[in-house]
């Protein structure tokens, strides 16, 4: 299936990322909030990356303005219509959260539509039960959306060749690699990545060492372009929190038990960047 018109539910961090990289590569792309002010924030962010790219020369200013004609606003999964070939779910990491948009959408969508969760480690399997199995898929961006190379593209139980290739292939078209997962908690990059990042709160929370020498060890010492507390931050504490909940209860492994100075930060609403204060203080 040849497609062209997309739909991406939620326009936070993941979700207005995605819908940048489809417009910027010709797709026509139905950004789907729950309010029209949602709706504005998540394209004024789109506008200010869009002129980062303008301004180190990667784009021209005519392709801004027709990557930003090319996504519709619209208000409410209902409103969805039906030529969507494809629908990205990017919302937050709840399952259930994400089960009920999927059986709204699989009565109301043309049966051909492919159906794809950007979740960070929940099973496709699971989301896949609630709708359409053959034609669900995983496809799994990194942050920043325009910027990072890779997607996960996570194979659920009953996932078709067909959907897979087409997804695949999609993935290609919009300059990204592709990498083939299947259906495990934590798929690859958080499975490998969050227990790091686990650890190095641990190691805080210890008096091992203070933050900075911890991220200055790894920078350093690893050449992580980035420190596990600053990435922490950067990805949000409660994305972090939900991952490791999800890789604890998938494999009933006591390593993957989340360190409790990451739920006490949660608790205290510190999630790191988005909030101003996480291991780190910002601006």
């Amino acid at each position: 299936m040849d497609i062209n018109n997309i739909a991406v539910i939620g326009g936070g961090t993941m979700g207005n990322g995605i819908a940048h990289t489809f417009a910027l590569n010709a797709f026509n792309v139905s950004l789907v909030e729950t309010s029209e002010d949602l709706l504005a924030k998540a394209m004024a962010t789109i506008s200010i990356n869009l002129d980062r790219q303008v301004n180190k020369q990667i784009i021209s200013a005519g392709e801004k303005d027709l990557c930003l004609s090319r996504i519709t606003k619209v208000v409410g999964i209902e409103n969805i219509e039906n030529d969507v070939q494809l629908i990205i779910e990017a919302i937050y990491e709840n399952k259930d959260a994400k089960i009920s948009i999927f059986k709204k959408l699989d009565n109301r969508l043309n049966p051909d539509c492919i159906f794809a969760t950007n979740t960070s480690a929940i099973s496709i399997t699971e989301l896949a039960s609630a709708c359409r199995p053959n034609k669900f898929i995983g496809m799994h961006f990194m942050n920043p959306v325009p910027v990072m190379k890779l997607v996960e593209i996570i194979r659920g139980y009953s996932t078709s060749d067909e959907t897979y290739n087409t997804i695949k292939n999609l993935t290609e078209r919009i300059n990204k690699v592709p990498v083939e997962v299947y259906d495990y908690p934590g798929f690859i990059s958080n499975r490998i990545l969050m227990p790091m990042i686990n650890e190095s709160i641990f190691t805080l929370m210890e008096g091992v060492a203070s933050k900075e020498a911890i991220d200055s060890v790894m920078k350093l010492g690893m050449a992580h372009p980035m420190g596990p507390l600053s990435l922490a931050d950067f990805i949000g504490l409660d994305v972090c929190l939900a991952i490791m909940n999800v890789l604890y209860e998938g494999f009933s492994d006591s390593k993957y038990k989340p360190c409790p100075l990451l739920k006490k930060m949660v608790a205290a609403n510190k999630l790191g960047r988005k909030t101003g204060e996480g291991f780190y203080k910002y601006d």
